[in-house]
């Protein structure tokens, strides 16, 4: 089970890198930033914006499509990228944030996650194994095991429980993969929360399993930034270097910088798309609450450094009255930018690697997160 990634640069003065993995929907650079298609859109968009705005992958939520429109229908009508029209990658989680964050009366065992299905109360159990087979089913080129987490802060012997289910179900997922002939990758996902000694168990577990690829879970919930960083590390100590590293549901750039520079390749979070929504944009001054009074009669495009389509053609003061009158424009044209903004970060990272200057980019970009609204 060869993830097919391959190292196209190092940055001498970091564990940065960038690299290409190979899927069976095309190739992906890394660093790469995955935007979230949970039922199967980036909300507000349509595939051809997220195409044009350099999205070489896309991220869907098992959970969400398990329940509607179920994996019989998506199966019988080609699998989802025929399903959705998407030609290119996509990854699928395995739907355990959401069993965990939106099910009522979940239950966890060795046998799996019994749950009520926050649409009709159906009540339900997943097993590793189930899993598996309806990513397998449903197409995607990258499908993530079933793991555990518990919320933060967390007691010891929680974590220490979550860590044992975690590589149990793990070696599940990867025995019921094996049955199966496909070039379809299957992911391990590594617990522990920031306790040293557990993340090194999950690695070590996972490893004896031999996945293609390796995310870190349970992360960003709440700890410690620093203790954060000191597991990332320990991480890029411990996995082998020709597989690729995701970081689940990171996305604030100070932080995804810092992971970069870490040794981590894939990024997932929803800031950009949920923030656009509710009026707030990314740009290279820091960030702008559009609902401001102030911008009411501002002719100025959003950010004078950004190429996107939105800043390219339009003025704060017209995206601040499209907003105020709740216009369905509004989430399209500031989800064009904030996606834009997010993609061209990653551009950006690639080439600094490249040309070794990605210490520069990293203490520029954290200097311009810390900018809470953009100076007038």
């Amino acid at each position: 089970m060869s993830a097919a990634f391959r190292t196209t640069a190092q940055d001498p003065h970091s564990a940065a890198r960038t690299g290409i993995l190979e899927t069976p929907h095309g190739a992906v650079q890394t660093p790469a930033f995955m935007p979230v298609a949970s039922q199967g859109t980036v909300k507000a968009l349509t595939h051809a914006q997220v195409e044009s705005l350099g999205a070489e992958i896309i991220l869907l939520n098992s959970y969400h499509l398990f329940l509607r429109p179920g994996v019989d229908d998506i199966e019988a009508l080609g699998g989802l990228h025929r399903f959705i029209a998407w030609p290119k990658p996509i990854l699928t989680d395995s739907g355990g944030f959401q069993i965990y964050s939106l099910s009522p009366l979940v239950r966890v065992d060795d046998e799996g996650v019994r749950f009520a299905s926050h649409l009709d109360g159906t009540r339900i159990l997943l097993r590793p194994e189930d899993v598996v087979d309806l990513q397998l089913r449903m197409g995607s080129d990258i499908l993530m095991c079933l793991d555990h987490f518990p919320a933060y802060p967390y007691a010891e012997e929680t974590l220490k429980e979550s860590v044992r289910l975690t590589s149990l179900w793990a070696g599940r997922a990867r025995a019921r993969y094996a049955e199966h002939d496909t070039r379809q990758q299957l992911w391990g996902i590594t617990q522990g929360g920031i306790d040293r000694d557990l993340r090194t168990r999950s690695i070590e577990d996972l490893l004896a399993l031999d996945f293609p690829g390796y995310a870190y879970g349970g992360l960003g919930i709440g700890e410690p930034k620093t203790r954060l960083f000191e597991t990332l590390e320990l991480g890029h100590a411990l996995l082998p270097a020709d597989r690729p590293r995701y970081l689940m549901g990171m996305g604030y750039v100070d932080d995804i910088v810092e992971a970069v520079s870490r040794g981590v390749d894939f990024f997932d979070c929803v800031l950009p798309t949920r923030n656009a929504r509710n009026g707030t944009l990314f740009t290279s001054r820091g960030r702008l609450a559009i609902k401001n009074r102030k911008y009411a009669r501002d002719e100025r495009p959003l950010d004078d450094a950004c190429a996107c389509p939105t800043c390219r053609r339009f003025s704060r003061a017209y995206l601040r009255h499209l907003f105020e009158r709740d216009e369905i424009t509004a989430a399209v044209l500031n989800t064009v930018h904030n996606l834009h903004f997010y993609l061209d970060i990653f551009r950006k990272i690639r080439h600094s690697i490249q040309s070794n200057s990605f210490d520069s980019l990293k203490k520029s970009l954290i200097s311009n997160a810390s900018l809470k609204e953009e100076p007038t």
